[in-house]
């Protein structure tokens, strides 16, 4: 960072040479490297400046872009650069010599997101915390007494304190996949934890357990069906997918478990993954089973399901270590998968094109977190393609992805409660199941938009 100028300091250099002076765009990095080395951008506010003794100035050679500044800036700050100090630990220096060898990132607009997004969640932190220190400060500023200093400080002080309560929740993992997880998953956890806290009857822990799996089928289900529709999207398929399609085409049974589990198995070495770019999201899913913990996790709730499913367990006499190497295995799973929360679910209920801005604005419900009734919102999208009143993803760059009609939402018939539904078959009649909570009935969409993506 480049302090600020002394507004009480008047001693003002006139007799540096032009070629001394700083220019906006200009890269400071200091040549002293302490613990990490330390760079700054001039920007046209610092100016007019110079640089001080034991400061290099990096000129770039035509104009960067904010974001490939920002990535230039970090790769400065590493330790890949402070390691180039010559000299005894605490007080090594960089030469301008070895700092040519280095090779600086190319653009990357992907990482100068994230460390933009990153950037930008660190400041606001950083403002409440000078915020709450202000107002501690000025305890004292007023002639007033200790009784009435208080009650300032609790009246202006209720929202850093409501900014703190909140911050800490977010160190719960239950609570963020309560509220921040994709809304069928986050409803699965919320019966979790409501079953766990039940007390009462005496099959309350087979409850407990019931609900663990029906969670970590949802969790499953929901990420293989959007690994399915991303994949379609892209032009790649596998062979659990192709599967999967036959069994809603032309099978007599509906997929399941077992089903999702292998197209998240599979999904990582489909031919044409490899030519996503590095931000696609289906390069997540496809890490979801990169290691012999998460097959094994999976592995066992997979089991412990199918023995429920048919019959092959006494629900009453669920024991507690089974029923918390299944709580372990489904808590495993979702920490694996929290990158949901950054993949937000869109409802979009109304599209208006914008002939002037070329642009549509959308009308949408966010489904994430464990409740379906939420407000509206709106954004303008001039993306490729026009959109559609359907169920969306939208990425980390707020990228839109269809994922009708693999998952659709809407009112269910039974509950009157706004659902998620993929296509299912029972004894060859085709139904749509709901992944919230199961409820199932005859398929009554448009089956054109299956037969589209080879579902019928």
């Amino acid at each position: 960072m480049i302090a600020k100028a002394d507004p009480e300091d008047d001693s003002w250099r006139t007799d540096v040479p032009e070629r001394f002076h700083l220019r906006a765009g200009d890269i400071l990095l200091s040549e002293v490297v302490h613990h990490r080395p330390r760079a700054a951008l001039v920007q046209e506010a610092h100016l007019p400046a110079v640089a001080a003794h034991g400061v290099l100035v990096l000129r770039p050679s035509k104009l960067l872009s904010a974001e490939h500044v920002r990535l230039i800036l970090a790769f400065l700050r590493s330790d890949t650069v402070g390691a180039l100090g010559v000299g005894t630990a605490g007080l090594r220096r960089l030469r301008i010599s070895l700092l040519k060898t280095l090779e600086l990132p190319n653009e990357d607009q992907a990482l100068s997101a994230a460390l933009a997004d990153l950037a930008a969640a660190g400041q606001r932190l950083g403002d409440m915390a000078a915020e709450a220190g202000a107002l501690a400060e000025s305890v004292f500023d007023r002639n007033t007494t200790p009784v009435r200093a208080r009650q300032l400080i609790i009246t202006a002080g209720q929202l850093t304190r409501l900014r703190s309560v909140a911050a800490a929740q977010l160190d719960d993992p239950d609570f963020i996949i309560r509220t921040r997880y994709p809304y069928p998953i986050a409803l699965r956890w919320r019966n979790v934890e409501a079953q766990k806290s039940a007390a009462g009857p005496d099959d309350v822990q087979a409850k407990e357990y019931e609900a663990v799996l029906k969670a970590a089928e949802t969790l499953l289900g929901y990420s293989a069906l959007l690994t399915t529709a991303l994949a379609h999207e892209a032009g790649i398929t596998c062979k659990a997918i192709r599967t999967f399609k036959g069994k809603i085409a032309t099978g007599q049974g509906g997929p399941g478990f077992g089903d999702w589990q292998r197209i998240l198995q599979q999904i990582a070495a489909a031919e044409g993954m490899s030519g996503l770019p590095p931000e696609h999201p289906l390069h997540e899913f496809a890490v979801l089973f990169a290691d012999d913990e998460a097959e094994t996790a999976c592995q066992s709730l997979g089991t412990k399901r199918n023995s429920r499913a048919h019959g092959r367990e006494d629900l009453p006499a669920v024991s507690a270590a089974r029923l918390n190497d299944a709580h372990d295995a489904l808590r495993f799973l979702l920490d694996r998968t929290r990158f949901l929360a950054d993949l937000q679910l869109l409802d979009v209920t109304n599209v208006a094109w914008d002939r002037h801005e070329h642009s549509d604005t959308i009308t949408f419900r966010r489904l994430m977190g464990d409740h379906p009734v939420v407000p509206t919102e709106t954004l303008s999208h001039a993306g490729p393609g026009r959109i559609a009143t359907n169920l969306y993803l939208a990425d980390r760059d707020q990228r839109l992805h269809p994922l009708s009609p693999f998952l659709t939402c809407e009112k269910c018939e039974g509950c009157a409660t706004l659902s998620l539904f993929h296509a299912d078959k029972e004894q060859g009649e085709l139904l749509q199941t709901s992944l919230d909570h199961g409820h199932f009935y005859p398929y009554e969409a448009d089956e054109r938009a299956l037969r589209a993506v080879g579902l019928r």
